[in-house]
């Protein structure tokens, strides 16, 4: 816990309730937090893996773990393999489901295509998910937030803080619960903003977030143990100030994102 914030101010920073955090220390003790730590590392590097390499490369690291319980830390984490399987996610409830629009597509400008995903973070004794809403062309962070689970509400405050600075003609994300919510769909088509999908079991779909989220994890969480959700997401603020403003990227000539994105938006 935060020793200036209490556990009330903290999950009202967050807009989730306190029972949420409560649940979520009660169901997952120490051991499943290193395996989801693990499994999050590898993933990272191997996103193509799915639940059977991933535990026996957890195996190969000495770990006593079968793949049911590798699978339910996964489906805890949101992580899911590239190839096409079920959905532990949606726990087989139908969804709307809209095309990939981005296939060929050149994106030559800013605010043309934008993704949003949901990746997994550590804390010194727990977790939390975050959320970034990338913009293509210049790889500009527009906004991210933190949650403490996987329901849609982040995900939502993500989008409308990105939305009181700029609106995108189209918006990518994966199939997950968070992006096929009602108020997600609702959110974007009152904006007009065209949906895009990934199709069943392709994260590299959403190639550029996917890149963010290791650049994410081996400069800035990797390097850190969070002690509080506040305290990550102060943490990241920073982080993405940094990579906005300041980091040099190769792949925009040795241009920052920021340097991209205002250059043409």
């Amino acid at each position: 816990d935060n020793p200036v914030l209490s556990v009330r101010e903290q999950c009202a920073l967050l807009q989730l309730s306190r029972s949420c955090l409560y649940y979520r220390r009660k169901r997952n003790d120490t051991n499943d937090l290193v395996v989801m730590d693990k499994i999050d590392k590898i993933y990272t590097d191997f996103p193509y893996y799915g639940s059977r390499k991933i535990t026996k490369a957890l195996q190969r690291e000495g770990l006593v773990v079968n793949r049911k319980r590798v699978l339910r830390l996964m489906n805890l984490m949101g992580i899911e393999a590239i190839f096409p399987k079920k959905s532990l996610s949606l726990n087989g409830k139908a969804h709307p489901v809209y095309p990939y629009l981005l296939r060929g597509v050149n994106v030559a400008r800013p605010n043309q295509a934008w993704g949003i995903d949901i990746t997994y973070v550590k804390l010194a004794t727990g977790f939390v998910y975050l959320t970034a809403v990338l913009d293509w062309y210049s790889r500009y962070v527009v906004a991210f937030e933190i949650g403490l689970t996987l329901s849609s509400d982040f995900c939502l405050r993500a989008i409308v803080n990105s939305l009181a600075m700029a609106k995108p003609e189209i918006i990518n994300s994966d199939q997950g619960v968070q992006f096929t919510s009602h108020e997600y769909i609702d959110l974007l088509e009152s904006n007009r903003i065209k949906i895009s999908m990934d199709h069943k079991g392709r994260c590299f779909d959403n190639i550029f977030t996917e890149r963010l989220w290791r650049t994410v994890k081996y400069e800035e969480v990797y390097l850190k143990s969070y002690e509080s959700p506040r305290q990550a997401k102060e943490s990241l603020k920073a982080y993405f100030y940094r990579y906005n403003y300041q980091r040099l990227h190769q792949a925009l000539d040795y241009k920052t994102p920021a340097e991209i994105y205002y250059q043409k938006s």
